[in-house]
């Protein structure tokens, strides 16, 4: 199993509601509300503010009904849909999220382009699945608190992903509607076995949104600091067999 960050680590927590991060969470806000950023669309700073923006791409994970839709919605800050559908085809959402390196004090714009097929078009449909995987950075595997069958599925999609994925791919586990109690299939104590077998980072979302920024940041900073965590590894990685072919021809 990959090399997990520990949290907080690599990304100051809680840096959105710190008064230095204003400048550039004010770029992703329009009237206290997330702004809707399109493929070609990103967050203008001023031009005395150098900050470099990273590219990614998350692909979601999970049986139909989870909530892949509806945690993409909820990561946007666009409006969650009431009422559940199957998503036909692929459907991406651009995410952007400004983060502050705690080693550097470097801010980083992460822009997360999150990738949601649905488990029909799936299986019908042996292209989709190669183009969801193709150069994807990260895999948020997604299952519901109110469905046993989707946790159940767990051990199979990370086998399947981690035999077939190529290079170096971050694995997080989210599981969604943690606040319906009354609902719950999945015991917290089968939450810790399986976290204890697979070190994976877990995550829980409920159904509703209360917090704006705060109710996603636990998540994207998460996913922010293992992303940039991969990244530092395989690059020094690439310099160290580089250094050994130098002295290799020398």
């Amino acid at each position: 199993m990959a090399q997990i960050s520990p949290p907080g680590s690599v990304v100051v927590d809680d840096w959105h509601r710190s008064k230095d991060s204003k400048e550039y969470f004010s770029k992703i806000l329009h009237k206290k509300r997330r702004k809707h950023f399109g493929l070609l669309e990103s967050p203008v700073m001023p031009p005395h503010v150098a900050v470099d923006t990273v590219h990614y791409k998350i692909f979601l994970s999970g049986k139909s009904g989870v909530g892949k839709t509806a945690l993409a919605a909820r990561l946007a800050g666009l409006n969650v849909p009431n009422m559940h559908y199957e998503t036909t085809g692929i459907e991406t959402t651009v995410v952007y999220w400004p983060v502050k390196l705690r080693e550097s004090g470097r801010v980083l714009f992460f822009r997360l382009q999150l990738w949601d097929c649905g488990e029909n078009a799936l299986r019908r449909f042996d292209h989709l699945l190669p183009a969801c995987k193709e150069q994807v950075d990260a895999v948020l595997f997604l299952f519901s608190f109110t469905d046993r069958t989707s946790f159940d599925d767990l051990s199979n999609q990370i086998t399947k992903w981690t035999e077939t994925s190529a290079g170096h791919v971050v694995k997080l586990v989210v599981g969604t509607k943690f606040d319906l109690f009354m609902h719950c299939d999945v015991a917290q104590r089968d939450v810790r076995d399986f976290q204890e077998r697979w070190s994976l980072p877990l995550l829980c979302v409920g159904g509703e949104v209360s917090d704006g920024l705060g109710d996603v940041a636990p998540l994207l900073n998460c996913l922010a600091e293992n992303l940039w965590h991969q990244d530092c590894v395989t690059a020094a990685s690439a310099s160290h067999h580089s250094q050994q072919e130098t002295v290799t021809i020398l």
